[in-house]
């Protein structure tokens, strides 16, 4: 997730960085071409000349917009529901870690805990991206702990189960009292809530059809568009089919861009960076620094 100051709006007309341009740069290309094509041999071969006027385009334009805007609002809203989840995550750590020191008779038994949330937040971001969370896993489990979790097929459940039992035996040794429990386990289920909402989303995407009837859509619309503006505007028909042609495309290429917001584009959220601030937030608690590198500025967002 890129993020920065605003920029100049000449500056803003220009950046690539965090754009969907490059994505987009090819069909584009593909598209003015054709257009130019389309102008320079309107009526030139054989007297072949397919003559249409503007309104199906008005009409299936305004169609389009609507569809479009509907899958990006979808889209966007998967997209800031999982950022809500991530908040809730930094939340429910912090107020577990801080019920730990303040309730429990022992607050040096806070410490086992806070390095178990900051294990299931590392563990989250792997199994979201699918990657091997094993070397996270390893700076702050002990060797027994991390084979266990190691060997788990829903390694953040897994940690959520290990840090309820932190909580059973801290109610078994007596350094807990019983009527302050349900206060820690609404924590816990907070979190349990979040890890069920990430992987709603992370395994239930728009459905297919959907998208391919708008991909279809733009593209007949857009190699169509040239023969509907050609009598009217003349020469500057692949101005104006590039630039509506890059609107179309752009919001489809963002749209599918953002709908799984747990990826490592440029959009995307920023999850290196969220669990660092939550293992820093957590670990700060408890006394201690952190025990993953700082992640890179173009990684980087405030919870």
């Amino acid at each position: 997730m890129i993020v920065r100051p605003p920029l100049h709006w000449l500056r803003m007309l220009f950046v690539l960085r965090g754009s969907v341009l490059p994505i987009i740069a090819p069909r584009l290309a593909a598209t003015t071409l054709f257009a130019v094509l389309v102008t320079v041999l309107h009526g030139q071969v054989l007297a072949w000349k397919v003559s249409l006027n503007f309104v199906p385009f008005s009409l299936m334009g305004l169609s389009l917009a609507i569809f479009l805007g509907f899958r990006n609002s979808t889209s966007y809203a998967r997209y800031w529901e999982a950022r809500t989840l991530w908040g809730t995550v930094l939340n429910a750590a912090r107020s577990l870690t801080r019920q730990a020191l303040s309730l429990t008779s022992d607050p040096a038994q806070a410490q086992p805990l806070a390095l178990k949330l900051c294990a299931f937040t590392h563990a989250l971001k792997h199994q979201l991206r699918g990657t091997d969370g094993q070397a996270d896993m390893a700076r702050f489990l002990t060797p027994v702990e991390c084979q266990r979790v190691a060997q788990a097929q829903f390694k953040p459940a897994l940690l959520l189960l290990m840090a309820s039992e932190w909580l059973r035996d801290r109610l078994a040794a007596g350094q807990i009292p019983a009527p302050v429990v349900p206060a820690l386990e609404t924590s816990l289920e907070q979190l349990g809530t979040a890890l069920g909402g990430c992987e709603r989303i992370a395994s239930t995407p728009i459905p297919f059809t959907y998208a391919v009837i708008l991909h279809r859509s733009i593209y007949l619309y857009c190699f169509w568009l040239p023969f509907g503006l050609l009598d009217t505007i003349g020469w500057m028909t692949p101005v104006i089919v590039c630039f509506i042609a890059y609107t179309f495309f752009a919001l489809e290429a963002l749209g599918a861009e953002i709908e799984n917001p747990f990826d490592e584009d440029a959009n995307d959220l920023a999850l290196n960076a969220m669990s660092h601030t939550i293992e820093a937030s957590v670990l700060e608690l408890v006394g201690e620094s952190p025990r993953t590198a700082t992640p890179q500025a173009r990684d980087y967002v405030l919870l």
